[in-house]
């Protein structure tokens, strides 16, 4: 595993909050599969001090009265949401995969490199006008992301924003997103 993190890092909070999390994310070659070079984030969830200046981070740029509730996106997005949750004092809502919802909820299907995938989000989640601040790990080609937002948007809430660690802007996910602002603390 080498470090991604270099000079002239760039994201959308400025570069000393991109630099923090390209300094904790591990280039993991050939995962899952031969070619891919997997952006690994758990080095930045196991460093407390670290982790809590990337939560702060996500608050100061969104606000803390700006969402009444945080949805993660399963599964690295709940370490995300929670956290973000509990420093703002608001709840913390799932979008699960397929099947482990234990109530009526939403699905929304997705294309995949090599599929189609599925998330669900309980019906009941928020009531109308509910501002939600999605969030995730990594946005890549924007297919996880875009169903999740209409997943919030189906069951009633506003998506009041949209924020990633790490951006792969090479893959078009922003631009998939598009109007709807994306939030990367780091973009490579």
């Amino acid at each position: 595993m080498t470090e991604t993190h270099s000079a002239g890092v760039r994201g959308d909070s400025g570069p000393q909050v991109a630099e923090l999390v390209a300094s904790r994310v591990l280039d993991v070659p050939d995962f899952p599969k031969p070619g891919v070079m997997f952006k690994d984030l758990m080095p930045l969830f196991a460093d407390g001090t670290v982790f809590g200046q990337v939560v702060d981070g996500i608050v100061a740029y969104h606000g803390r009265e700006s969402f009444d509730a945080v949805v993660g996106i399963e599964a690295r997005g709940f370490v995300i949401a929670a956290a973000v949750a509990y420093a703002t004092g608001v709840g913390v809502v799932p979008v699960r995969k397929a099947g482990k919802l234990p109530r009526p909820a939403y699905s929304a299907s997705y294309a995949l490199e090599y599929g189609e995938a599925t998330l669900e989000l309980h019906e009941d989640a928020f009531t109308a006008g509910h501002r939600v601040l999605v969030v995730d790990d990594v946005l890549a080609t924007g297919g996880t992301a875009e169903a999740t937002l209409d997943l919030v948007e189906r069951a009633g809430g506003t998506v009041a924003g949209f924020t990633v660690l790490l951006e792969l802007g090479f893959l078009g996910g922003r631009e998939r997103l598009a109007p709807r602002p994306v939030h990367a603390l780091l973009q490579v």
